[in-house]
């Protein structure tokens, strides 16, 4: 296996049977790929790398540098959640962090990374939201707010956010197709691999001469009735195959 892909786990202390899947899915999958991409939104919320120590935080981190010092390669595309994942947290976790979008050619393949939500250009505030928090200064003045106050702003936006998305409709909570097209033709590549949209699904354009191969990721949920959760792999002979919660392959 050269590498998989996962996004949106939304790691947390209140989702035990999630957490537990995770470290499943790094001894039993991950371990026998030479790459793992995590591809935004692993954490459901990272508010700062001086949080590391946390034990939640920490569990996740040992779990991820055991994955590392086990020859797995790990790299990191920041999510809407934790994008305040830094140089120290790469350096625990021995994970290499990418910019977003990135292009990577492996298994005789040219792939678009990114986690989706700057692709989501319909949903106007959220865009606005965007680009003030992912300023330099704003997150420098954010760090240097004490712990405490940062998980509380946190926990307001989170909630602020929840309330907003029972407002809007799914089309604007989606990549918008004009966005996805710009980036397809940015990079030059035809395949895209993104999570964010929780809508798993392979979307495939053939109105151009090499057909466009979108891959959506699924979020991870084990403590609900059905679980959601799944990856994306690819094969050294450069097959992409989708698989779902259970580990069965998609078609």
């Amino acid at each position: 296996m050269v590498a998989l892909f996962i996004s949106d786990l939304h790691l947390q202390p209140a989702l035990p049977r999630t957490t537990e899947m995770f470290f499943d899915f790094l001894e039993q999958r991950a371990v026998h790929a030479e790459r793992l991409y995590l591809l935004g939104d692993i954490f459901e919320f990272w508010a700062g790398d001086d949080d590391i120590d946390a034990p939640y935080n920490r569990s996740i981190v040992d779990a991820l540098q055991r994955t590392s010092a086990r020859g797995v390669q790990l790299f990191w595309i920041a999510g809407n959640r934790d994008f305040l994942a830094g140089t120290a947290f790469a350096a625990a976790t021995g994970l290499t962090l990418l910019d977003d979008p990135h292009v990577i050619e492996l298994a005789g393949l040219a792939i678009t990374l990114a986690h989706g939500d700057a692709q989501c250009t319909d949903d106007i505030a959220y865009m606005a939201f965007r680009a003030q928090v992912r300023q330099p200064a704003a997150q420098q003045q954010f760090l240097a707010m004490p712990m405490q106050q940062r998980k509380a702003i946190v926990e307001s936006v989170r909630k602020n956010s929840q309330d907003a998305s029972k407002e809007k409709s799914s089309e604007i909570m989606d990549v918008n197709a004009d966005a996805i097209n710009a980036l397809f033709e940015s990079t030059g590549t035809p395949i895209l691999i993104h999570g964010h949209t929780h809508r798993p699904a392979l979307h495939v354009d053939h109105s151009h001469a090499t057909p466009r191969l979108r891959y959506v990721l699924p979020d991870w949920e084990y403590d609900v009735t059905p679980a959601r959760g799944g990856w994306i792999s690819l094969s050294a002979d450069g097959q992409l195959q989708r698989f779902d919660a259970t580990g069965k392959a998609l078609s």
